[in-house]
């Protein structure tokens, strides 16, 4: 059926794309066949599928469309009695072989898609992951755990099957009484954890077996491990509170910043010890003990925005408790960086650079008033004065804001005795004179 014009009236999260150059600008003028074109998309076909009103889609584009809510066919706007997608062969291998045919115009073979995994398919595999469990078979359910893994690496819409069927909770349960890298790699692939699993994967076995693999598991080991344990904190504030709890998951938090495995790592690290901090004092107290202050300090120096960012969120938390601010009062960094990020990171940057360096320099608890007094006097030396005025200039939230002003009036206080140095190009780009 040759589909060369229709009108789709419900929402659609896609825009037309051009054909590819080397098709459009070819000599011969090539014209792909309408019938291997997505009706959504307008994109050659990958993976062909026909929906029960009988019209083919590209798997991707009819999945975003189903997945929206919508009940209807895009085409012909008739309610789908089914949801079920059946490949298409005939039409794919049909693009196949029109894509052979002209692989001297530069178009390139698509391939043989493989067939998504089915809820049966998902809860077969699980009923004997959980019947080996019962058997005490380890071997055996590490076998079948790595055929999960397989699946949940073909494709993200495998991935979501498989955690819609309650997977976690099965493999959790195995992982308390097997724990292996193997299983830790499934569970990291979860896009959610259900109760049943929380409860297993923070139980003391498992919290042992995770905090193992982040101290001596090989990369891929220690990268899911903390994934999981930043899942864990970020969803469920009960767990995070059993996870504070403990110093061993704590100081292997902290060693991951400190020698560092891989960005994703790092970022996942930086993410746990947000929320380990922001909901227990205890937690972000001996996540400054051991050193976080200084590795972070350190780290956001020169790094990219996504760095930055949490890297200043956990600052932030930190310097909420009286030993966050004493290791940050005694290192040189500290002030200079502070600053340094309040301008031209983004805005979330600048809310949380404000904040630290206004915990920073107020008097709180035991910080004396020379600790106090030094880190003003650093501050107007490396230009906070200016900046915040800029941040003022340019706009921020009415909690920044109300930081920037007790900023200014306790800087301006030691103005007189201090040197001021600007950077003038973080002036640049300001529409609207001081």
């Amino acid at each position: 059926m040759a589909l060369r014009s229709f009108k789709l009236t419900s929402k659609l999260p896609f825009r037309r794309r051009p054909i590819p150059a080397i098709a459009r600008d070819s000599p011969a003028e090539l014209s792909i066949p309408s019938h291997f074109l997505c009706p959504i998309s307008l994109d050659l076909m990958k993976d062909p599928v026909i929906l029960s009103s009988g019209i083919t889609f590209d798997r991707s584009s009819i999945e975003t469309w189903l997945e929206a809510g919508n009940v209807t066919c895009p085409v012909t706007k008739k309610p789908l009695f089914a949801a079920d997608l059946i490949p298409n062969h005939t039409i794919r291998r049909m693009i196949q072989d029109w894509c052979v045919a002209h692989r001297s115009l530069g178009i390139e073979r698509i391939a043989t898609p493989k067939t998504p995994i089915t809820s049966v398919q998902v809860n077969d595999l699980l009923s004997e992951i959980s019947a080996a469990h019962f058997r005490g078979n380890a071997t055996q359910c590490a076998e079948l755990v790595a055929k999960l893994n397989n699946w949940a690496s073909e494709s993200d819409r495998n991935r979501r099957c498989i955690s819609s069927n309650g997977a976690s909770r099965v493999v959790s349960a195995v992982f308390q009484d097997f724990p292996s890298e193997q299983v830790l790699s499934a569970l990291a692939g979860m896009l959610s954890f259900d109760e049943a699993a929380r409860r297993k994967l923070v139980s003391e076995k498992s919290l042992h077996s995770i905090v193992s693999v982040m101290k001596n598991g090989n990369l891929s080991g220690r990268l899911n491990a903390v994934l999981v344990v930043k899942e864990m904190v970020s969803a469920n504030n009960e767990d995070c509170g059993i996870i504070a709890r403990s110093d061993e998951l704590i100081e292997a938090l902290v060693k991951l910043l400190k020698e560092p495995i891989s960005p994703a790592a790092t970022k996942a690290s930086l993410v746990a010890a947000y929320y380990l901090a922001s909901g227990h004092k205890r937690a972000a107290s001996r996540l400054a003990e051991m050193g976080i202050v200084s590795l972070i300090l350190e780290m956001i120096v020169d790094s990219e925005r996504s760095f930055c960012e949490k890297g200043l969120a956990v600052l932030d938390v930190i310097l909420s408790t009286e030993a966050g601010r004493k290791m940050a009062a005694c290192h040189d960094l500290a002030i200079p960086v502070l600053v340094k990020k309040m301008v031209r990171v983004s805005d979330m940057a600048t809310e949380f650079a404000v904040s630290a360096t206004w915990k920073l320099c107020k008097k709180q608890g035991n910080v004396g008033k020379g600790e106090e007094e030094k880190c003003l006097k650093e501050a107007v030396e490396v230009g906070a004065f200016q900046k915040l005025l800029l941040i003022l200039q340019v706009g921020c939230s009415e909690s920044t804001k109300e930081k920037v002003s007790e900023l200014l009036r306790m800087l301006n206080g030691v103005r007189g005795r201090s040197t001021e140095c600007i950077d003038s190009a973080d002036f640049k780009g300001l529409k609207r004179p001081f």
